[in-house]
């Protein structure tokens, strides 16, 4: 998967290189979510990454979304992770006809004066998104919500946040609609941040809504549609951390090379003895693997084709095969591995998160048993 134009792979080398190698260690250590790397990321021009150019973003695609992914995490899934769901925001909001949202919102987003998220997941309402239980209520002039959302990307410190939530439960999937959220406003309350380990710059956490009032012009999508427009997201989301998992494979895999190859033991290079060489090349067919699922569902996503099925195949390969492949290449470099400069013990932690992020594994293989 190639970028659209040079300038934007410069773009995200750059970033990487100034911005997230030299800090995340110490992000992590921390143990805070750090909003400087997303105002960093405004001045790179990525918080515009996919809105269109005569709305003040870069124009860029969904394939230059999932090569970013792929690159990015090389450094850090955390990261990319935040930054990726914050631009989401962005771009969807600068499409927006309320001119509000396109005109006020959506450049602060941008900018890195505010920060986005999207909101589905509940306490007792994760891969069963039909099952949420945050309530829009109508009233004059806009809707009163009520709920507790959990395990939110970016809700440490999120302003504007794309939220869904039931308008009669009796209609199932049917009665989801979605909301846009102001967390300056009344009756929004940030919950505490998860202590997640190796992945804080994610800032994933929770808040709650009481009676807080949206607009008319803030539903953002109607009963129904806004189930729809989740599932087809959640495709997307699943291609783009599957790419996140093959960088983190990919820096994992080149590090335990050039290290078995400068490595001696018993008057020869590591790389020459059998049990590590072979325990590589399997891993290097693997990422490869898992590279061309990749390609092949953000080809279908970039399309408009049904991409169900590809992004589960690539989502559920990703979560199968990244913790035992970051872990192989830790053991190829002994005790060297376990070095917090490697990052090893970083994308470890993150690979265990992209396993449970945008569907766990056990229901990416629902997803595709539906099709038999």
């Amino acid at each position: 998967m190639n970028y659209s134009t040079p300038r934007l792979a410069e773009r995200v080398a750059h970033y990487t290189q100034e911005i997230i190698l030299p800090n995340i260690l110490n992000w992590e250590k921390n143990r805070t979510a750090d909003r400087s790397f997303l105002t960093a990321a405004a001045d790179f021009g990525l918080l515009g990454l996919e809105t269109p150019l005569d709305k003040g973003g870069l124009g860029g695609s969904f394939l230059d979304k999932v090569a970013m992914a792929r690159e990015m995490s090389q450094a850090s899934m955390a990261v990319t992770f935040a930054l990726i769901n914050s631009q989401n925001i962005a771009a969807r909001l600068s499409g927006s006809p309320v001119s509000r949202h396109a005109e006020e919102i959506a450049p602060l987003l941008r900018s890195g004066k505010l920060v986005g998220c999207t909101a589905l997941t509940e306490p007792s309402a994760g891969s069963d998104f039909a099952a949420i239980q945050t309530s829009a209520t109508k009233t004059a002039g806009g809707w009163i919500l009520n709920g507790e959302k959990a395990w939110i990307t970016n809700a440490a410190h999120a302003d504007i946040i794309m939220l869904y939530a039931q308008t009669d439960p009796e209609k199932g999937w049917r009665g989801i609609a979605s909301f846009l959220i102001d967390a300056r406003n009344p009756g929004f309350k940030r919950g505490d941040c998860h202590d997640i380990l190796g992945g804080h710059s994610i800032g994933a956490g929770g808040f709650s809504l009481t009676d807080y009032f949206a607009p008319d012009e803030d539903r953002l999508a109607a009963p129904g549609d806004a189930f729809k427009y989740a599932m087809t997201s959640i495709n997307g989301a699943r291609t783009y951390v599957a790419a996140m998992c093959a960088g983190m494979l990919r820096n994992a895999l080149d590090q335990a090379i050039t290290y078995g190859k400068e490595r001696t033991s018993f008057g020869q290079p590591l790389l020459q003895h059998q049990g590590l060489k072979w325990t590589l090349a399997d891993l290097a067919t693997e990422r490869e693997c898992l590279d061309l699922l990749t390609a092949k569902a953000a080809h279908h996503i970039h399309t408009g084709a049904d991409a169900v099925l590809s992004a589960a195949y690539a989502k559920k390969y990703a979560g199968e095969i990244t913790v035992p492949g970051v872990t192989a290449c830790i053991q190829a470099m002994g005790a060297n591995g376990l070095k917090a400069d490697t990052l090893l013990g970083h994308h470890l932690a993150c690979a265990k998160i992209a396993a449970y992020t945008d569907g766990s594994t056990e229901m990416m293989k629902e997803r595709i048993a539906a099709f038999f």
